[in-house]
């Protein structure tokens, strides 16, 4: 492996790495938040505002995008894929089902990734990334299981889960066929399709419900729901889809998808030693498997 080489997977590594670290720790800031709001007035006030962050970064320059001479068509499976449609379905599939239930769908996003990679881009698993990502999904359903199995037998929930999981697998292999654009491009062309479409659904709802005003003064009433925004505008839809727009572009979507149960097994510490939340034994024993199946997918040989 030449040196240049080995800096894009270490690169990639870290940030697939620190990805589902962001995801995981927004647990810590969005427990209180959605207690007060709608699932939907989040993500319309998440994504809106991380445009809007996104933009300022472009105008100031932080960060640089040309879309002069490019075809938009390849950046909108993306944006349609995700943000859109996964969280759409995870939201609704969430909402019908068990928490045991929906954790168990979102554990085969891994195996999702690696069945459309292999179909769509011919890009074959290695006997350890398919075992890594095995083990990853058994510690996954260690920690979901071990809250205790519960049913909820919602078809409609099913459905939108399934939705949600193959979503993410096609995000993951349109990523990976991105070309022309760079990571911040790619993230920024995301942010402005979450923008406009959440906060439409958000204004749709509200309008729907008489609570328009409520929803205009939602960040400036309730400083839980505005920490919450904040880190998930900045931290998880800016920073945290740039870093995975990047570990896809450097080590592929197989081994990116092998560190999504890292965010499990962070929300389980933050909850533990910041929030002081309970836990049970299988809990940690699910989050050391968890990182066991990681390791194993990305070690050298």
């Amino acid at each position: 492996m030449t040196d240049i080489n080995k800096k894009n997977e270490t690169i990639g590594i870290l940030s697939a790495f620190f990805c589902e670290t962001l995801y995981g720790l927004s647990y810590i800031f969005t427990k209180k938040a959605t207690q007060s709001a709608t699932t939907f007035a989040l993500l319309g006030w998440r994504f809106l505002l991380g445009a809007i962050v996104m933009t300022l970064f472009v105008l100031f320059k932080v960060i640089k995008v040309d879309f002069r001479g490019k075809s938009i068509k390849e950046l909108l499976p993306v944006a349609l894929f995700s943000p859109c449609i996964y969280y759409i379905a995870e939201t609704i599939g969430i909402d019908h089902t068990t928490a045991s239930e929906s954790g168990i769908f979102l554990a085969s996003i891994p195996i999702a990734s690696l069945i459309a990679s292999s179909l769509l881009l011919n890009e074959k698993p290695s006997k350890r990334q398919v075992t890594g990502i095995i083990v990853t999904l058994i510690g996954v359903l260690i920690t979901v299981l071990s809250l205790g199995l519960s049913s909820s037998f919602s078809v409609i929930g099913y459905l939108f889960l399934l939705i949600a999981v193959i979503s993410y697998a096609l995000y993951s292999v349109f990523v990976s066929k991105v070309k022309t654009y760079t990571e911040s491009e790619v993230t920024y062309m995301m942010l402005i399709c979450g923008g406009l479409f959440f906060t439409i659904l958000a204004i749709i709802e509200a309008l729907s419900n008489g609570s328009f005003q409520t929803l205009i003064s939602l960040p400036f009433n309730d400083r839980n729901f505005l920490i919450a925004i904040l880190y998930q505008a900045i931290g998880c839809s800016i920073l945290a889809f740039f870093l995975s727009n990047m570990a896809i572009a450097r080590i592929g979507v197989n081994r990116t998808s092998s560190f999504i149960g890292v965010s499990t097994a962070v929300s389980i510490l933050a909850g533990i030693l910041i929030l002081n939340e309970g836990f049970e034994l299988y809990q940690v024993l699910g989050a050391i498997v968890i990182m066991v199946g990681v390791y194993i997918a990305n070690i050298n040989k």
